[in-house]
């Protein structure tokens, strides 16, 4: 039910932005999260928090917040996130639409820069910002690439999730015409989906500037769900690479998800193998359908040969391959730079201390 003390939205004026926020068992963190959207130096917004049925005092806190603007509705039974969200765009009347989980927070700016975007940028659905990581109190950067453009964001969706939700704002007609707004089957990877569902609208944009703090902890859904993201994940890039990769789409998407999103060693060389053939093969197929200034290709290929550095150096040092194995599966459609062979042997030697560990059963 909605919170009877909220205003009646039939009678007030609808606003540039509605922020929609799902929100569980969130009492000892969501005030913060209000109270940084209090801040907003942009303050035609309404937030909306769709409390799942909290356990705890979420919904008393997020009541008593004293802010009009915040709009309190609580489902009738728990739903998972999926459904309490589409709950929320259901009731959003902005022009604009704000992704915020109950436990992020915002910098003071992160409205007015979105706002300006897509006001500026008639043809983007969607434009999200760079984010940091908080934990325990700790500020740190977080590992999205630092400059990106539309084109890089677009490559960048065919391999992994370059996007986090809390720092989304959609346009409110091409979110309204998904239907269902978010995808119950695509459950804890239904963001990505959402992306790949937005991108026959228009490019999809990231603003470079660190505008929202991600909060790590326990209890986040990254955490406790990996399993069914995982799966979730593997299905969304299965239908974006099933044209190219037809009945290899499913094992391509996998490669992707497990050593390009989640971060698995690589454990042999015949998957390095594949796995190197596979990214080459979907990057050639988005520079063919797709035109790419020389600045968007010089920023895809950095940006790839990143993440081919990171599974060389994470196979190595996990000891699953030696430094011969990395050598001689190169990467790239061009020299695209990465890691040097200094490097490449230092993670081999650190790979090689776990082998012997692990063959004397010190590990």
């Amino acid at each position: 039910m909605t919170d009877p003390v909220a205003p009646d939205a039939a009678t007030t004026a609808a606003p540039t932005v509605s922020v929609v926020m799902p929100a569980y068992n969130g009492a000892t963190l969501i005030g913060a999260t209000l109270a940084s959207l209090q801040a907003q130096t942009f303050t035609d917004f309404e937030v909306i928090v769709v409390d799942d049925h909290s356990t705890d005092d979420t919904l008393a806190v997020a009541r008593a917040w004293p802010d009009p603007r915040i709009r309190v509705i609580q489902t009738p039974a728990n739903g998972g996130p999926v459904k309490a969200r589409n709950h929320g765009v259901a009731q959003a009347r902005g022009r604009y639409i704000a992704g915020l989980d109950h436990d992020d927070l915002c910098h003071p700016d992160r409205l007015a820069a979105q706002v300006a975007w897509l006001d500026a940028n008639p043809a983007c659905p969607l434009v999200a910002t760079n984010v940091a990581f908080l934990c325990d109190g700790v500020v740190s950067r977080s590992s999205y690439p630092v400059t990106t453009s539309p084109a890089l964001i677009g490559w960048l969706l065919h391999i992994e999730n370059p996007l986090a939700w809390s720092t989304v704002m959609i346009r409110g007609d091409a979110a309204r015409a998904l239907d269902p707004f978010s995808r119950h089957e695509r459950l804890y990877a239904e963001d990505f989906d959402l992306y790949h569902r937005l991108l026959p609208v228009g490019p999809i944009a990231r603003l470079d500037d660190v505008l929202v703090q991600y909060r790590q902890h326990p209890g986040g859904v990254s955490k406790r769900f990996a399993d069914r993201m995982r799966v979730s994940a593997i299905m969304v890039l299965t239908d974006v690479h099933r044209p190219a990769f037809g009945d290899m789409a499913e094992q391509v998407a996998t490669l992707f998800v497990e050593h390009l999103m989640m971060g698995k060693p690589v454990g042999d060389r015949a998957t390095l193998g594949a796995l190197a053939a596979a990214l080459a093969a979907a990057q050639a197929t988005f520079f063919a359908g797709r035109a790419c200034t020389p600045a968007d290709v010089a920023l895809i290929d950095r940006e790839t040969a990143r993440r081919w550095a990171r599974i060389q150096r994470t196979a190595l040092r996990s000891g699953a391959l030696g430094l011969a194995d990395v050598v001689k599966i190169p990467f790239g459609r061009r020299k695209q730079g990465g890691i040097g062979f200094g490097e490449l042997a230092a993670s081999g030697l650190v790979g090689g201390v776990r082998r012997l560990g692990r063959r004397l059963g010190l590990a």
